[in-house]
């Protein structure tokens, strides 16, 4: 009888962890229930998509076709909000401390974002603080002046720069982006010191250029004022000619082995359910196919790329050391 009674007090302890192993791992399933379920009503409200620049420029007008575009590929409004400054990176910066990681708030970064925290103390760190959608064009490079100005070529712009120290001015947007960090290079190799102006966006900054304000600028998004015969390219700040403009050199052809590219891509915070992210990468990339949003990016000169989610984040951090090796160069520090 003894046997029978500890051998029912072992049967029933054993029913009884059992019981708690069950109901443990239904709470588990029940605390990812709502992520679950989010994920898969995703989106259910519209998404907030920051742009880093002030309304109006090339980039700015792109990215709104490619939103336009995005939003219907996900049946749910997409809104564009232009939040300029710290050298376009500002949008990113906030988003990453401010935004929940559910997908409803998103920031356009370009590479600068993984140069700055190089630069000087920065709120976000790029390897930690966002989750990595999708890569989607790259920024080409020129140096142009105003069409009137008395500089035909690169070698006379930059004979005049070396015989007027600081007096030569020029802009690009904001402080360490790729602009600038070129022209330090190209001051560097030939002993020309010029004036560096920062601007918020590229509208900005061609509108000085045209108003007499500055010299010159180091940037994309110059093609259209260069067409209308407003600004004069002196040379591609990249390995090969703009496919519209086949006689600008590159600074390569012309003996500086300097080049500048700035992948542009979409980040969300930190934390996002893998789900969530697959959607919002299908959605951009189908409508990084929109034939308007195509026409946008040639329009300003922007070579199309791809890169998933995974890519991009290994492009992050490969870039993030890159840059590191770039501003030890140039000891340069703000």
């Amino acid at each position: 009888m003894s046997m029978t009674i500890r051998g029912t007090r072992r049967s029933l302890r054993s029913v009884a962890r059992q019981g708690v192993l069950a109901l443990a791992a239904l709470a588990g399933l029940a605390a990812h229930a709502p992520a679950t379920l989010a994920a898969a009503d995703f989106p259910a409200k519209p998404i907030e998509f920051w742009i880093p620049f002030p309304p109006g420029g090339p980039t700015d007008g792109s990215l709104r076709t490619l939103v336009a575009a995005a939003g219907k590929e996900l049946n749910q409004r997409v809104v564009p909000i232009n939040k300029p400054g710290a050298g376009a990176t500002l949008a990113a910066q906030v988003m990453s401390q401010t935004a929940a990681p559910n997908g409803y708030t998103l920031s356009m970064v370009a590479s600068n974002i993984f140069r700055m925290p190089h630069l000087q103390k920065t709120p976000y760190d790029p390897l930690k603080d966002f989750t990595y959608i999708i890569g989607l064009t790259n920024y080409r490079y020129g140096l142009v002046v105003r069409a009137d100005a008395p500089w035909k070529t690169l070698e006379e712009f930059l004979a005049h720069a070396k015989a007027n120290p600081g007096k030569v001015t020029y802009g690009a947007v904001g402080i360490g982006s790729s602009g600038h960090i070129s022209m330090e290079k190209l001051g560097k190799a030939t002993g020309a010191k010029f004036t560096f102006v920062p601007y918020k966006g590229g509208s900005e900054e061609m509108m000085a250029l045209l108003g007499g304000d500055i010299d010159a600028v180091l940037d994309p998004g110059w093609g259209q004022y260069a067409v209308a015969g407003k600004v004069r390219p002196l040379a591609i700040v990249g390995d090969a000619r703009f496919p519209r403009f086949k006689d600008v050199p590159t600074l390569k052809e012309r003996g500086y082995d300097i080049t500048a590219s700035s992948l542009v891509g979409i980040v969300g915070p930190k934390g996002m359910d893998p789900a969530v992210v697959k959607a919002l990468h299908d959605a951009f990339y189908k409508a990084s196919q929109d034939p308007a949003y195509l026409r946008s990016l040639e329009a300003i000169d922007l070579e199309q790329v791809h890169l998933s989610s995974e890519a991009y984040a290994k492009f992050a951090a490969e870039q993030y050391e890159r840059e590191r090796a770039v501003v030890r160069q140039l000891d340069i520090r703000f």
